[in-house]
Protein backbone atom coordinates (compact mmCIF):
# COMPACT_ATOMS: atom_id res chain seq x y z
CA UNK A 1 0.00 0.00 0.00
CA UNK A 2 2.76 2.36 0.85
CA UNK A 3 4.48 1.53 -2.44
CA UNK A 4 1.37 2.56 -4.46
CA UNK A 5 1.14 5.89 -2.64
CA UNK A 6 4.82 6.56 -3.34
CA UNK A 7 4.39 5.64 -7.02
CA UNK A 8 1.33 7.94 -7.39
CA UNK A 9 3.22 10.83 -5.79
CA UNK A 10 6.16 10.33 -8.13
CA UNK A 11 3.92 10.30 -11.19
CA UNK A 12 2.19 13.50 -10.06
CA UNK A 13 5.53 15.23 -9.59
CA UNK A 14 6.65 14.11 -13.05
CA UNK A 15 3.43 15.39 -14.65
CA UNK A 16 3.81 18.82 -13.04
CA UNK A 17 7.40 18.97 -14.28
CA UNK A 18 6.39 18.09 -17.82
CA UNK A 19 3.60 20.67 -17.86
CA UNK A 20 5.98 23.32 -16.55
CA UNK A 21 8.45 22.38 -19.28
CA UNK A 22 5.80 22.65 -22.00
CA UNK A 23 4.95 26.25 -20.91
CA UNK A 24 8.24 27.60 -22.16
CA UNK A 25 6.91 31.21 -22.09
CA UNK A 26 6.64 31.25 -18.30
CA UNK A 27 9.21 33.39 -16.53
CA UNK A 28 10.71 31.26 -13.70
CA UNK A 29 11.72 34.41 -11.79
CA UNK A 30 8.42 36.31 -11.86
CA UNK A 31 5.95 33.56 -12.60
CA UNK A 32 4.46 35.70 -15.47
CA UNK A 33 3.70 34.23 -18.89
CA UNK A 34 5.52 35.98 -21.75
CA UNK A 35 3.60 36.54 -24.99
CA UNK A 36 5.40 35.36 -28.09
CA UNK A 37 4.99 38.14 -30.75
CA UNK A 38 4.55 37.11 -34.37
CA UNK A 39 7.03 38.25 -37.00
CA UNK A 40 6.09 41.41 -38.87
CA UNK A 41 7.14 42.06 -42.47
CA UNK A 42 8.42 45.62 -42.85
CA UNK A 43 10.43 47.88 -45.15
CA UNK A 44 13.36 49.80 -43.74
CA UNK A 45 15.74 52.59 -44.72
CA UNK A 46 18.89 54.09 -43.27
CA UNK A 47 19.01 57.34 -41.37
CA UNK A 48 20.83 59.70 -43.70
CA UNK A 49 23.03 62.61 -42.79
CA UNK A 50 22.54 65.78 -44.83
CA UNK A 51 23.96 69.28 -44.89
CA UNK A 52 21.21 71.87 -44.64
CA UNK A 53 21.06 75.61 -44.18
CA UNK A 54 19.41 76.79 -41.00
CA UNK A 55 16.43 79.15 -41.20
CA UNK A 56 16.51 82.40 -39.25
CA UNK A 57 13.67 84.88 -38.79
CA UNK A 58 14.15 88.59 -38.18
CA UNK A 59 11.41 91.08 -37.44
CA UNK A 60 10.58 94.07 -39.59
CA UNK A 61 8.02 96.79 -40.21
CA UNK A 62 5.95 97.55 -43.29
CA UNK A 63 6.78 101.01 -44.63
CA UNK A 64 5.94 103.11 -47.66
CA UNK A 65 8.68 103.39 -50.28
CA UNK A 66 7.68 106.98 -51.00
CA UNK A 67 7.35 109.01 -47.82
CA UNK A 68 8.31 112.54 -46.94
CA UNK A 69 8.33 114.81 -43.94
CA UNK A 70 6.98 118.22 -44.95
CA UNK A 71 8.83 120.99 -43.14
CA UNK A 72 8.99 124.76 -43.35
CA UNK A 73 11.89 126.56 -45.03
CA UNK A 74 10.93 130.06 -43.92
CA UNK A 75 9.58 131.59 -40.72
CA UNK A 76 6.02 132.76 -40.56
CA UNK A 77 2.49 132.11 -39.39
CA UNK A 78 0.49 129.26 -40.91
CA UNK A 79 -2.60 130.76 -42.56
CA UNK A 80 -3.78 127.80 -44.64
CA UNK A 81 -3.73 124.07 -43.88
CA UNK A 82 -6.39 122.37 -46.03
CA UNK A 83 -5.53 118.75 -45.07
CA UNK A 84 -6.26 116.47 -42.12
CA UNK A 85 -5.05 113.03 -41.07
CA UNK A 86 -5.92 110.53 -43.77
CA UNK A 87 -6.43 113.12 -46.50
CA UNK A 88 -5.62 111.88 -50.00
CA UNK A 89 -3.58 114.41 -51.95
CA UNK A 90 -2.16 114.55 -55.46
CA UNK A 91 1.12 115.93 -56.74
CA UNK A 92 1.05 119.73 -56.59
CA UNK A 93 -1.90 120.03 -54.18
CA UNK A 94 -1.61 122.79 -51.57
CA UNK A 95 -0.55 121.50 -48.15
CA UNK A 96 0.52 124.57 -46.18
CA UNK A 97 0.42 128.36 -46.74
CA UNK A 98 2.68 130.56 -44.61
CA UNK A 99 2.23 134.30 -44.18
CA UNK A 100 5.58 136.06 -44.55
CA UNK A 101 5.18 139.85 -44.93
CA UNK A 102 8.90 140.49 -44.66
CA UNK A 103 9.65 138.24 -47.62
CA UNK A 104 6.95 139.94 -49.71
CA UNK A 105 8.49 143.28 -48.86
CA UNK A 106 11.93 142.05 -49.88
CA UNK A 107 10.51 140.92 -53.21
CA UNK A 108 9.09 144.39 -53.86
CA UNK A 109 12.37 145.98 -52.82
CA UNK A 110 14.44 143.67 -55.02
CA UNK A 111 12.08 144.29 -57.95
CA UNK A 112 12.44 148.06 -57.57
CA UNK A 113 16.21 147.86 -57.36
CA UNK A 114 16.33 145.71 -60.46
CA UNK A 115 14.16 148.15 -62.40
CA UNK A 116 16.37 151.05 -61.35
CA UNK A 117 19.56 149.18 -62.29
CA UNK A 118 18.16 148.39 -65.73
CA UNK A 119 17.13 152.03 -66.31
CA UNK A 120 20.57 153.24 -65.31
CA UNK A 121 22.19 150.79 -67.70
CA UNK A 122 19.91 151.84 -70.57
CA UNK A 123 20.68 155.51 -70.00
CA UNK A 124 24.40 154.92 -69.78
CA UNK A 125 24.37 152.89 -73.01
CA UNK A 126 22.79 155.85 -74.80
CA UNK A 127 25.37 158.22 -73.35
CA UNK A 128 28.21 155.93 -74.42
CA UNK A 129 26.95 155.96 -77.99
CA UNK A 130 27.10 159.78 -77.89
CA UNK A 131 30.56 159.66 -76.43
CA UNK A 132 29.39 161.02 -73.10
CA UNK A 133 30.21 157.87 -71.06
CA UNK A 134 32.97 155.32 -70.76
CA UNK A 135 33.06 151.55 -71.19
CA UNK A 136 34.04 151.14 -67.55
CA UNK A 137 30.91 152.93 -66.40
CA UNK A 138 28.70 150.78 -68.63
CA UNK A 139 30.45 147.62 -67.40
CA UNK A 140 29.87 148.64 -63.75
CA UNK A 141 26.18 149.18 -64.44
CA UNK A 142 25.90 145.80 -66.13
CA UNK A 143 27.37 144.21 -63.00
CA UNK A 144 24.85 146.12 -60.90
CA UNK A 145 22.01 144.74 -63.03
CA UNK A 146 23.25 141.18 -62.56
CA UNK A 147 23.48 141.70 -58.80
CA UNK A 148 19.95 143.12 -58.71
CA UNK A 149 18.64 140.17 -60.77
CA UNK A 150 20.22 137.70 -58.34
CA UNK A 151 18.70 139.52 -55.36
CA UNK A 152 15.28 139.52 -57.04
CA UNK A 153 15.53 135.79 -57.84
CA UNK A 154 16.52 135.03 -54.26
CA UNK A 155 13.58 137.02 -52.88
CA UNK A 156 11.05 135.40 -55.21
CA UNK A 157 12.41 131.95 -54.38
CA UNK A 158 11.99 132.64 -50.68
CA UNK A 159 8.44 133.80 -51.39
CA UNK A 160 7.72 130.50 -53.14
CA UNK A 161 8.75 128.68 -49.96
CA UNK A 162 5.71 130.18 -48.21
CA UNK A 163 3.53 127.86 -50.30
CA UNK A 164 4.16 124.13 -49.73
CA UNK A 165 2.65 121.62 -52.14
CA UNK A 166 2.56 117.81 -52.23
CA UNK A 167 5.74 116.34 -53.79
CA UNK A 168 3.85 113.20 -54.84
CA UNK A 169 0.41 111.63 -54.53
CA UNK A 170 -0.27 109.96 -51.21
CA UNK A 171 -1.95 110.09 -47.81
CA UNK A 172 -1.34 112.41 -44.87
CA UNK A 173 -0.18 110.09 -42.07
CA UNK A 174 0.97 112.72 -39.54
CA UNK A 175 -0.28 116.23 -38.89
CA UNK A 176 1.76 118.17 -36.39
CA UNK A 177 0.97 121.81 -37.15
CA UNK A 178 -2.31 123.73 -37.09
CA UNK A 179 -3.56 127.01 -38.53
CA UNK A 180 -2.16 129.89 -36.51
CA UNK A 181 1.03 128.10 -35.47
CA UNK A 182 4.32 129.85 -36.06
CA UNK A 183 6.45 127.87 -38.49
CA UNK A 184 10.21 128.05 -38.40
CA UNK A 185 12.88 126.73 -40.81
CA UNK A 186 13.31 122.96 -40.38
CA UNK A 187 10.09 122.54 -38.39
CA UNK A 188 8.19 119.38 -39.50
CA UNK A 189 4.56 120.18 -40.24
CA UNK A 190 3.16 117.07 -41.96
CA UNK A 191 4.12 113.60 -43.13
CA UNK A 192 2.91 112.15 -46.41
CA UNK A 193 3.20 108.53 -47.58
CA UNK A 194 2.29 106.70 -50.75
CA UNK A 195 0.86 103.30 -49.78
CA UNK A 196 0.82 102.03 -53.36
CA UNK A 197 4.44 100.91 -53.13
CA UNK A 198 5.47 99.17 -49.91
CA UNK A 199 8.60 97.72 -48.40
CA UNK A 200 9.66 95.95 -45.22
CA UNK A 201 12.44 97.45 -43.15
CA UNK A 202 14.28 94.74 -41.20
CA UNK A 203 17.39 94.94 -39.04
CA UNK A 204 19.56 91.95 -39.98
CA UNK A 205 22.26 90.61 -37.61
CA UNK A 206 25.76 91.28 -38.90
CA UNK A 207 26.55 87.54 -39.02
CA UNK A 208 23.90 87.14 -41.75
CA UNK A 209 24.43 90.45 -43.52
CA UNK A 210 26.93 89.13 -46.05
CA UNK A 211 24.41 86.50 -47.15
CA UNK A 212 21.86 89.14 -48.21
CA UNK A 213 22.29 90.94 -51.52
CA UNK A 214 20.25 93.36 -53.60
CA UNK A 215 17.87 91.40 -55.82
CA UNK A 216 17.54 88.38 -53.50
CA UNK A 217 14.04 86.98 -52.96
CA UNK A 218 12.99 86.54 -49.32
CA UNK A 219 9.87 85.05 -47.75
CA UNK A 220 7.92 87.52 -45.62
CA UNK A 221 5.01 86.85 -43.30
CA UNK A 222 2.56 89.57 -42.20
CA UNK A 223 0.70 88.05 -39.19
CA UNK A 224 -1.89 90.86 -38.91
CA UNK A 225 -3.04 90.28 -42.49
CA UNK A 226 -2.38 86.50 -42.38
CA UNK A 227 -0.35 86.84 -45.57
CA UNK A 228 2.87 85.14 -46.65
CA UNK A 229 4.54 86.68 -49.69
CA UNK A 230 7.87 87.00 -51.47
CA UNK A 231 9.78 90.27 -51.47
CA UNK A 232 12.85 91.50 -53.34
CA UNK A 233 15.78 93.05 -51.49
CA UNK A 234 16.06 96.68 -52.62
CA UNK A 235 18.69 98.11 -50.26
CA UNK A 236 21.35 96.64 -47.97
CA UNK A 237 23.28 98.84 -45.57
CA UNK A 238 27.06 98.59 -46.15
CA UNK A 239 27.86 98.56 -42.43
CA UNK A 240 26.29 97.42 -39.16
CA UNK A 241 25.34 99.48 -36.13
CA UNK A 242 28.10 98.92 -33.53
CA UNK A 243 25.55 99.07 -30.71
CA UNK A 244 22.93 96.59 -31.95
CA UNK A 245 25.23 94.66 -34.35
CA UNK A 246 22.52 94.83 -36.98
CA UNK A 247 22.13 96.62 -40.30
CA UNK A 248 18.95 97.88 -42.00
CA UNK A 249 17.74 95.99 -45.06
CA UNK A 250 14.80 97.16 -47.20
CA UNK A 251 12.71 94.60 -49.07
CA UNK A 252 10.14 95.66 -51.66
CA UNK A 253 6.79 93.85 -51.41
CA UNK A 254 3.66 94.01 -53.55
CA UNK A 255 0.85 96.17 -52.18
CA UNK A 256 -2.43 94.55 -51.13
CA UNK A 257 -5.78 95.60 -49.70
CA UNK A 258 -4.95 94.12 -46.28
CA UNK A 259 -1.45 95.60 -46.02
CA UNK A 260 -0.95 98.75 -43.98
CA UNK A 261 2.04 100.91 -43.17
CA UNK A 262 3.36 100.07 -39.71
CA UNK A 263 2.34 96.40 -39.67
CA UNK A 264 4.64 93.86 -38.02
CA UNK A 265 6.49 91.51 -40.37
CA UNK A 266 8.68 88.42 -40.12
CA UNK A 267 11.47 87.98 -42.67
CA UNK A 268 12.91 84.49 -43.26
CA UNK A 269 16.66 84.38 -43.89
CA UNK A 270 18.95 81.47 -44.72
CA UNK A 271 21.45 80.86 -41.94
CA UNK A 272 24.69 78.90 -41.79
CA UNK A 273 25.34 75.35 -43.05
CA UNK A 274 24.49 72.66 -40.51
CA UNK A 275 24.60 68.86 -40.55
CA UNK A 276 21.30 67.18 -39.73
CA UNK A 277 19.67 63.75 -39.82
CA UNK A 278 16.75 63.10 -42.18
CA UNK A 279 14.36 60.16 -42.48
CA UNK A 280 11.17 59.66 -44.51
CA UNK A 281 8.16 61.17 -42.76
CA UNK A 282 6.39 57.80 -43.04
CA UNK A 283 8.84 56.44 -40.44
CA UNK A 284 7.59 58.85 -37.75
CA UNK A 285 4.53 57.77 -35.76
CA UNK A 286 2.76 60.31 -33.56
CA UNK A 287 1.26 58.99 -30.35
CA UNK A 288 -0.26 61.76 -28.31
CA UNK A 289 2.45 64.36 -27.72
CA UNK A 290 5.25 61.95 -28.61
CA UNK A 291 6.94 61.13 -31.91
CA UNK A 292 8.36 57.61 -32.16
CA UNK A 293 10.17 55.48 -34.73
CA UNK A 294 11.03 51.79 -34.79
CA UNK A 295 14.72 50.99 -35.16
CA UNK A 296 15.96 47.63 -36.37
CA UNK A 297 18.24 46.02 -33.78
CA UNK A 298 19.30 42.54 -34.77
CA UNK A 299 16.08 41.09 -36.16
CA UNK A 300 13.74 42.91 -33.79
CA UNK A 301 12.03 46.31 -33.69
CA UNK A 302 13.00 48.70 -30.94
CA UNK A 303 10.88 51.74 -30.21
CA UNK A 304 12.67 55.09 -29.95
CA UNK A 305 11.39 58.49 -28.90
CA UNK A 306 12.61 61.20 -31.30
CA UNK A 307 12.47 64.96 -31.52
CA UNK A 308 11.61 66.23 -34.98
CA UNK A 309 12.54 69.49 -36.66
CA UNK A 310 12.03 71.01 -40.09
CA UNK A 311 9.94 69.26 -42.73
CA UNK A 312 11.52 68.92 -46.17
CA UNK A 313 10.15 67.70 -49.50
CA UNK A 314 11.94 64.38 -49.13
CA UNK A 315 11.74 63.79 -45.40
CA UNK A 316 11.70 65.16 -41.90
CA UNK A 317 14.58 66.40 -39.76
CA UNK A 318 15.48 64.42 -36.62
CA UNK A 319 17.03 66.55 -33.90
CA UNK A 320 17.60 63.77 -31.36
CA UNK A 321 16.93 60.08 -30.80
CA UNK A 322 18.70 58.53 -33.80
CA UNK A 323 22.22 58.02 -35.09
CA UNK A 324 23.47 58.11 -38.70
CA UNK A 325 23.17 54.82 -40.68
CA UNK A 326 20.70 53.25 -38.26
CA UNK A 327 17.85 51.40 -39.95
CA UNK A 328 14.30 52.58 -39.30
CA UNK A 329 10.99 51.02 -40.31
CA UNK A 330 9.26 53.06 -43.03
CA UNK A 331 6.31 50.75 -43.83
CA UNK A 332 4.58 48.04 -41.88
CA UNK A 333 5.08 49.84 -38.57
CA UNK A 334 1.34 49.90 -37.81
CA UNK A 335 0.74 47.82 -34.73
CA UNK A 336 4.45 47.12 -34.13
CA UNK A 337 5.51 46.55 -30.55
CA UNK A 338 8.84 46.98 -28.90
CA UNK A 339 10.90 43.82 -29.31
CA UNK A 340 8.71 42.30 -32.03
CA UNK A 341 10.67 40.12 -34.48
CA UNK A 342 10.92 41.41 -38.03
CA UNK A 343 11.10 40.11 -41.55
CA UNK A 344 12.71 42.80 -43.72
CA UNK A 345 11.16 43.08 -47.12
Amino acid sequence: MSWKVYTAGALLFAAVSVIGGCKGGENSDTGMVQTILPEQTVSVTEVREETARSRVEVVGTVEAVNKASISARVAGQIIELPVVLGSRVHTGDLLVKISAGEISAKVLQAEAQLSQARRNLTRENKLQKKGASTKETVKSLKDAVRIAEAAYEEATTMLEYTTITAPFSGTITRKIANIGDLASPGMVLLQIENGQTLQVLAHVPEILLLQVAVGDSLTIQIPAADITLTGEVAEVAPSADPTSRTAPVKINIPAGPDLRVGQFARVALTGTNETTLVIPDSAVISRGQMDIVFVVEGKAARMRLVRTGAVYDDGIEILSGLEPAEQVVVSGAEGLQDGQPLTIN
